[in-house]
C-alpha cells in the first residue's frame, strides 16, 4: 500500500496546460534521495538548482507519516503544512529521520533562485477505531481515512451537498460552482478552479481510490459523479457535516427547493 506520494518538481520553466505532474509512490520503509544528483546518476527526487547539494537529503515513508533527513552541513530545510495557516517545521543541518505529521506538505530548500521545493502527501493517516483494550494483532486500517478539517474534504462536501439536502437532486456541482460555494470560508478565499481539480484528483487517486480508469477527453463530470456516489453510499459525508459549509444565500435556498 502506498503511504507517501511525492509530487516531483516540474522539469522545465514551461509546463504544458493540463499536464499531469509526475508522482513517486512509496510504501512503508521505502526511501528516496533528493538533490541535484550526479552526472549519469540521477536521484529519485531531482532538484536541479546549483545551490542545492547533489545529495541534499532523503525522505522515508513510514506507516502513516514520513521522515526527512537533512544531509546538508549548514542549510536548514523547512516543511510547510499546506493545510495549515503558516504551520511548519524546521529540519536542522545534519538532522536524520525528523518525523513529519502533515498530510499535505511542501519541502523547501535554500537555492540560488527561488527556494527549491517538492510536495509530499501522506494520505493513509490512521484514526482511532473500535474500543481501547481490544485484543492484540494487526491494527484495523480504515479504507477511507478522511480528515474533516482538510480542504479536500470541503471540496467533497460541496460536491455532495445538493444530494445531501435533496436525495432526488440529479446534478453534481461543477468546478466553478464548488469554488463559488467555498470562497466565503476564510481557508478557501484563494481557492481556484485548478485547486479544486487537484483536490478531486487527490480524492480519486489517494483517498477513495476509485477503480474506474478516467481517460483524457472523457466526460468532465465523471470523476465528480463517482466521488459523490461513493461518498454517499458509505456515509463518508453526512448531513451534520453541512455545518462546515458557509451559510447559503436566500437564492440558493430557494433554488434547492423541489
Amino acid at each position: 500500500m502506498d503511504t507517501v506520494i511525492v509530487q516531483l518538481p516540474d522539469r522545465g520553466p514551461v509546463v504544458a496546460p493540463g499536464a499531469t505532474p509526475a508522482l513517486l509512490r512509496m510504501g512503508p520503509g521505502e526511501a528516496a534521495v533528493f538533490g541535484r544528483g550526479e552526472p549519469g546518476r540521477p536521484v529519485p527526487i531531482p532538484l536541479p538548482d546549483q545551490g542545492v547539494s547533489r545529495h541534499a537529503g532523503e525522505i522515508t515513508a513510514a506507516e502513516d507519516y514520513w521522515r526527512l533527513s537533512n544531509f546538508s552541513p549548514c542549510a536548514t530545510y523547512v516543511v510547510e503544512n499546506l493545510e495549515g495557516a503558516g504551520e511548519h517545521v524546521k529540519v536542522a543541518p545534519g538532522r536524520l529521520g525528523a518525523p513529519v505529521p502533515f498530510e499535505f506538505s511542501r519541502v523547501l530548500l535554500p537555492a540560488l533562485g527561488e527556494p527549491a521545493s517538492f510536495k509530499v502527501f501522506a494520505p493513509q493517516h490512521a484514526y482511532l477505531e473500535g474500543r481501547l483494550g481490544e485484543a492484540g494483532g494487526e491494527h484495523t486500517v480504515s479504507p477511507f481515512a478522511l480528515d474533516p478539517t482538510a480542504k479536500y474534504f470541503l471540496v467533497l462536501l460541496a460536491l455532495c451537498e445538493p444530494r445531501l439536502r435533496s436525495p432526488s437532486a440529479a446534478a453534481v456541482p461543477g468546478v466553478t460552482e464548488v469554488v463559488a460555494r467555498l470562497r466565503a470560508l476564510p481557508s478557501c478565499r484563494g481557492l481556484t478552479r485548478s485547486a479544486v481539480n487537484y483536490h478531486v484528483d487527490y480524492l480519486v487517486c489517494a483517498k477513495l481510490r476509485l477503480r474506474e480508469p478516467y481517460e483524457e477527453g472523457g466526460p468532465a463530470g465523471g470523476k465528480r459523479e463517482e466521488l459523490v456516489a461513493l461518498a454517499l453510499k458509505f456515509d463518508l459525508v453526512r448531513e451534520e457535516h453541512l455545518a462546515l459549509l458557509p451559510p447559503r444565500r436566500p437564492a440558493e435556498r430557494t433554488a434547492a427547493r423541489p
